[in-house]
């Protein structure tokens, strides 16, 4: 199985530009994909913010499992990390991102204002993995079209301000990989979800891992969406794998068939799912 490995010279460059504007700004934004929170985390940007505060946005809610979304917000607010989920293409109100950052920010600001320093907008930035949504969320923040928005990884390629009201202002930053995974199913997790151009990655070994997933967490909606017979269910990965390159009328082209199955996945076809798996977390 091919490791699969991505860290091109802008991401670099951004990480560079990340550690130099983070005495700018007041908070970080950092943004998550729901399937996949602790994939989708780069460990870069934990060190590099340290203890800056920040807010953990997981986006794409829409398409990830409500159970694991609400487990894994419990989850990082247990370890100290405030976090909500979005689906950034619904109607997240600038109020409410707005308020979250006021009261985590509450110390500071009462104490710019005793001494009698001018009321300025908070300064956040957002950062995050290519294709975690950022850019459909500041212009949801914003209320125009002012953030590039692409479906493939590495649209943002530099760093801008963004007003999103009077009283929050929002640096954009570009998606950030790091330079190594620590295993493979990191960089298949990511592949899966769109964090990783298709160029740098195998498609049967993503779509093997996929196969695997959805047998074993939502096997009802694999069995339901092609159609499998009860003989089907018995098959291994790669004869399942096989069998579905035949039925897609692709013959033995199965890299492509698994092109299918990833698109299929990514689209929502197969419902919504959450790669990362978190326990129950109980209630403070």
């Amino acid at each position: 199985m091919a490791t699969i490995q991505w860290f091109p010279g802008h991401m670099a460059k951004a990480i560079r530009q990340l550690e130099e504007n983070l005495h700018l700004v007041d908070i970080v934004f950092e943004l998550v994909d729901a399937r996949i929170p602790s994939a989708s985390r780069n460990p870069e940007i934990e060190r590099l913010i340290k203890d800056k505060p920040h807010l953990m946005i997981l986006t794409k809610s829409d398409l990830a499992d409500p159970e694991q979304t609400q487990n894994w917000i419990k989850a990082f607010k247990a370890k100290g990390l405030p976090a909500i989920a979005v689906d950034s293409k619904a109607n997240i109100t600038t109020k409410t991102v707005t308020k979250i950052a006021q009261s985590l920010l509450a110390q500071k600001l009462s104490d710019e204002a005793q001494k009698g320093l001018k009321e300025r907008p908070i300064r956040a930035i957002t950062v995050g993995i290519p294709n975690v949504g950022k850019s459909t969320l500041l212009n949801r923040l914003v209320n125009k079209r002012v953030a590039q928005v692409g479906d493939t990884p590495g649209v943002t390629k530099g760093q801008q301000w963004l007003r999103s009201s009077s009283k929050l202002s929002l640096l954009d930053t570009p998606g950030i990989l790091w330079p190594k995974f620590d295993d493979e199913q990191t960089g298949q997790e990511l592949a899966l979800t769109g964090a990783i151009k298709e160029q740098r990655f195998a498609s049967d070994d993503v779509g093997l891992y996929a196969l695997h997933f959805f047998r074993t967490y939502y096997p009802d909606t694999l069995v339901d969406r092609y159609k499998l017979s009860e003989a089907d269910q018995e098959l291994s990965d790669v004869d399942l794998l096989l069998k579905l390159t035949k039925q897609f009328g692709m013959k033995d082209d199965y890299d492509r068939a698994s092109d299918r199955l990833i698109q299929d996945i990514r689209k929502g076809k197969l419902g919504r799912y959450t790669l990362n798996r978190m326990g129950a977390v109980e209630d403070d």
